[in-house]
């Protein structure tokens, strides 16, 4: 095949294409996007994602902390600590490979009384058994100077080295693109509401049609469970865990060089403060159980909780500008561990319970969910290489296309600024509008490009972005010839 012939399709509307795949990934976020990446290194095999959104990294992978983990605190001898450990080693090269912006900014886990000063030696040997040794208890002096605006009465950190900062929003679309182009079929809009079990096959009903496919992976986050039980399972059950966020302006990206951890709770992580690859930065999450899978929304009272909680992290944080907030929900399932497990008499493997190391994980989740299918019976070829993919850089501490005088002189559209508050360029919306995997509504145009993600929250840009969005492939083919921005080439 020629690489236009063995190119995937991106659907959103009409009735799935009558095609049999030899495996169906459900769910459309970080992982299985992944998996469908893994899988398209498998020659000979047809492969479809379908996902209920009308984008990819719709769910739980849009709202990550973006943290590439170390996992040196997972739980030792556990899956996810293996997991954890593969991806970030994968990650970190496919990353420098694909222009995924990270930085290995390291971290700090502060300890601000006896009791949590007491479980610090407890959290360095966790460490090392997950085989990270770069770990280190510090004193308070150290830590201060390491990171002179911390709050006073911090009794000493656990100093680990590696820990770094990642786009979320463009690993899963690198994963989707390199898929897609590698012959992926992803079908978005395409909620799966039945499984049908035939001879030799499933049967994926669908709001779009039905999906046929011999193997099946079910990838789908927060409705893991549901899906699960559509095959027959009760393993376990997904509880939404939302976490709430607070994301402050650039001006106050100075004051903080690490990633400021919490000494961990039952709940998880608890709440960090933390540089953005965007150059802004995160404080947060909650940790709220929930019933309900869609309650993304924020509430008063966990936004106040967290900047009672940032006042004595890093005081001068709260009098910095508030850019945005913003929920995610994590897919907690009262486990210690992932849930991942095949069922070699149906065809089919569960990935369930990915918490937010899901990220860090995804590349390694992928192999593994490779294995299992082959335990089922797929015949898999060993894997081969991808053509490789350059994803448009986010990363505030790479150059961007404003400040590239070569891109300008080639293309003027990449000088003419449209979003100021994040320097976003005509030719970058041109860009994503017309990539493998374009966005499907405006908020997927701004985690493709950052384009109304700034101060302003798109107050100043937000008509003419939308206006482009609308005009999508038209725009995309026109180019440049209505421009609708500020020239910065001179």
């Amino acid at each position: 095949m020629t690489p236009a012939e063995s190119r995937g399709r991106v659907t959103r509307r009409g009735p799935v294409p009558d095609t049999a795949y030899d495996v169906a990934v459900v769910g459309a976020g970080v992982v299985g996007t992944a998996v469908a990446r893994e899988l398209a290194r498998r020659p000979g095999l047809r492969v479809a994602v379908v996902d209920a959104a009308n984008d990819v990294g719709e769910g739980t992978s849009k709202a990550n902390t973006a943290i590439l983990h170390t996992g040196f605190d997972a739980v030792p001898g556990s899956l996810e600590s293996r997991l954890v450990r593969e991806g970030q080693r994968l990650l970190t090269a496919y990353a420098a490979e694909s222009g995924i912006p990270v930085e290995p900014v390291g971290a700090l886990l502060v300890a601000w009384d006896e009791q949590q000063h007491a479980a610090l030696p407890g959290l360095l040997d966790k460490a090392a058994r997950n085989g990270h040794d770069a770990a280190r208890i510090i004193g308070p002096e150290e830590a201060r100077a390491r990171e002179p605006h911390l709050g006073p009465g911090a009794r000493g950190a656990l100093d680990v080295p590696g820990e770094s900062i990642i786009c979320p929003w463009t690993t899963t679309l690198a994963y989707a693109t390199q898929a897609v182009r590698a012959g992926v079929d992803l079908h978005l809009n395409c909620a799966v509401t039945h499984v049908r079990q035939g001879e030799g096959r499933h049967e994926l009903t669908t709001e779009r049609g039905v999906v046929r496919t011999r193997y099946l992976v079910n990838a789908a986050g927060l409705h893991a469970d549901a899906v699960d039980r559509l095959l027959g399972h009760d393993d376990f059950t997904v509880t939404p865990r939302r976490g709430q966020l607070i994301v402050f302006d650039k001006f106050a990206r100075g004051l903080l060089t690490h990633i400021l951890l919490p000494v961990p709770t039952a709940l998880g992580k608890g709440v960090l403060v933390a540089p953005t690859v965007h150059g802004n930065v995160l404080l947060g999450p909650t940790a709220e159980e929930l019933d309900d899978k869609t309650a993304t929304g924020s509430s008063a009272e966990g936004i106040a909780a967290l900047r009672e909680k940032g006042r004595r992290v890093l005081p001068e944080l709260l009098d910095e500008e508030v850019t945005a907030v913003y929920a995610g929900l994590r897919a907690a399932t009262g486990h210690d561990d992932y849930r991942i497990s095949a069922h070699k008499e149906q065809r089919y493997v569960t990935v369930g319970g990915i918490r937010s190391t899901g990220l860090t994980a995804s590349l390694a989740i992928a192999a593994h969910v490779a294995e299992l299918l082959a335990a089922t019976g797929l015949d898999l070829a060993g894997p081969g290489d991808l053509a490789p993919v350059r994803m448009p850089n986010l990363g505030e501490a790479f150059p961007r296309p404003y400040r590239r005088a070569d891109l300008i002189a080639a293309d003027p559209a990449y000088g003419t600024v449209v979003c100021h508050c994040e320097r976003v360029t005509l030719g970058e919306i041109r860009d994503a509008l017309a990539a493998t995997v374009p966005p499907g509504s405006p908020d997927g145009l701004r985690r493709r490009t950052r384009a109304r993600g700034g101060r302003c929250q798109g107050f100043y840009c937000g008509a003419a972005v939308r206006q482009l969005f609308e005009r999508g492939g038209e725009f995309a083919r026109d180019g440049v010839s209505e421009q609708g921005g500020e020239s910065m080439s001179g």
